[in-house]
């Protein structure tokens, strides 16, 4: 059975059935119907969209555009000086906290 219903499931959910619908059964199991169709229908189209793009040739990417000099600034690093002075020695002194 499907879902793992049994057949006295079936029967229990059948009487339920008829106690709510009565005489619109037969309309809600058309509408019910119909709207399973739909369902179905959706998916298979959400499908073949996924398929069509994934067996599809992939998009060809554009020439990268060129842009003239003028349109952007170029960037700059700092230049690099060299130190006028020698190095000198330099030692720690203690500071004193008090």
């Amino acid at each position: 059975m499907p879902f793992g219903i049994g057949p006295a499931e079936m029967m229990i959910l059948l009487v339920i059935g008829v106690l709510l619908f009565g005489k619109n059964l037969p309309t809600v199991g058309k509408q019910l119907g119909r709207s399973l169709m739909e369902f179905k229908k959706g998916l298979s189209d959400i499908q073949s969209e996924v398929n069509a793009a994934a067996y599809s040739d992939p998009v060809k990417p554009s020439k990268p555009q060129r842009y003239a000099a003028e349109e952007y600034d170029e960037p700059t690093a700092p230049k690099f000086e060299p130190p006028t002075q020698a190095p000198t020695e330099t030692t720690a002194t203690p500071s004193s906290t008090a």
